[in-house]
């Protein structure tokens, strides 16, 4: 119900600026200008809710999951960008004096160069900025560096446009209109100092200690971290939080893990992280009691409130973390429904929790296929990728029908296996997924 309310909010605002001109009763204009004005006023009231889509913030993220909220938010961005970059070559350009028999400006637009030089840099700024964003994993510095420069760089632009909206923009100078656009620039401030100054200091004062530290795979780990002086955080089997170990809050220096402890099992919180460079690379430095910081939980790969009578957990890797502890949830909930755990790995020394999983295999109602793509030659079990063949072959015509299918690993597997689970007829709404890499 979250996303009936939010869709229709989101596009009130964003459409707000174009409603309150054409309630300002001012004279048309051509088509072409109007038309103009309305893209610049769309690009600037988009750009400004990019703060809020960006804040990780729960209350708007919950009810979408935060991988549809990041996506949206990277598509707006660039739906902007390309409306700003259109909107000033729409006008038909009649620059001069204010007129006095033309006080509302329906024959001219301003060439005060002040009022224009503000917007004359966010065009400028703005392509730049979008691109750096869409490309930043290939860039040669480190995440919290781009992501300080992307929310400071992201205020500047939103500050310039707000110069010009005011000081150039003819709609723009209506008392409702100046009144709107304050406010709204002043909640994507707000929406930066919430997540650069006010979490961190939340975070701060609700610490974690790392409890355990240990070598699970020859490249995974197992990190616990238990809370220093407070109950813990409330969180749902599947979710993932933001970890910062060792560092301050304020410095940015976090990453995000899927949990793998089950809620009901205690306040302390597990993961399994995988070494793949930067912080994961000094795992074995970390120290027992070492201080921790998180941000979450988040997510909605949970399988809470699902009255399925079947579960089906498709993990590929490290994709096992959230999904074994939704295994261990479901099991000491002693919840009744069948499940089926398929777990693919390149090679059988990378399976973790091998031993919990076929102790947890052996009750009546989980069932475990293993699947390697480089398997031993005493392996007897699926060998290859976790394919639409794999799919066909595991689950039967009553499973695809009425279960509900959990899938974390590698994009590619998620991508096969979901087009699998369709073609069966297995309804979206019973395929629960998140991806976090885009274009």
């Amino acid at each position: 119900m979250r996303a009936y309310v939010l869709i229709p909010l989101y596009l009130f605002v964003v459409c707000l600026p174009v409603l309150l001109s054409w309630a300002s009763g001012m004279p048309a204009r051509s088509f072409r200008n109007d038309l103009a004005s309305g893209l610049g006023l769309l690009a600037f009231a988009m750009i400004l809710v990019e703060f809020v889509l960006s804040g990780r913030f729960r209350s708007v993220s919950s009810g979408l999951g935060l991988d549809i909220t990041i996506r949206f938010h990277q598509l707006v961005a660039r739906t902007a960008l390309a409306f700003a970059l259109v909107h000033p070559f729409l006008y038909q350009w009649l620059p001069g004096p204010s007129r006095p028999w033309d006080p509302t400006r329906q024959l001219t637009l301003t060439s005060d160069f002040v009022s224009l030089l503000s917007g004359i840099l966010a065009f400028v700024l703005l392509p730049a900025f979008v691109l750096l964003s869409m490309k930043h994993d290939d860039l040669d510095y480190r995440y919290e560096t781009w992501r300080l420069i992307h929310g400071l760089g992201a205020l500047l632009i939103a500050g310039l446009l707000l110069h010009h909206a005011l000081s150039a923009g003819r709609y723009s100078a209506d008392p409702m209109m100046i009144w709107m656009w304050g406010t709204m620039t002043a909640i994507a401030a707000f929406s930066l100092l919430a997540v650069y100054v006010l979490k961190p200091a939340y975070q701060a004062a609700h610490r974690w200690r790392v409890s355990s530290v240990a070598r699970l795979t020859p490249r995974q780990w197992g990190v616990t971290i238990t809370p220093d002086g407070h109950a813990g955080t409330p969180y749902k089997a599947g979710q993932f939080v933001w970890l910062n170990i060792g560092h301050s809050p304020f410095s940015l220096r976090e990453n995000p893990f899927s949990i793998s402890s089950a809620p009901s099992a205690g306040p302390d919180m597990s993961f399994v992280i995988k070494e793949l460079g930067d912080f994961t690379s000094t795992l074995d430095q970390i120290e027992i009691g070492e201080k921790a910081y998180i941000d979450g939980p988040h997510g909605t790969l949970t399988v809470d409130g699902r009255d399925e009578p079947g579960i089906a957990l498709i993990a590929g890797g490290v994709g096992i973390a959230p999904l074994i502890g939704i295994l261990r949830d479901l099991h000491l909930a002693q919840d009744a429904r069948q499940r089926v755990l398929v777990y693919g790995n390149r090679a059988e020394e990378q399976i973790v929790f091998q031993d919990e999983i076929d102790r947890l295999a052996k009750s009546e109602n989980t069932q475990v296929v293993y699947v390697l793509q480089e398997p031993p030659d005493y392996w007897f079990g699926p060998s290859g990728l976790i394919d639409a063949g794999l799919i066909t072959r595991t689950f039967d015509k009553g499973q695809f029908g009425s279960w509900l299918f959990v899938l974390c690993g590698p994009t590619a597997m998620m991508t096969s296996v979901e087009e699998a689970l369709m073609e069966h007829g297995v309804a979206p709404d019973r395929i629960l997924s998140e991806r976090f890499q885009y274009d």
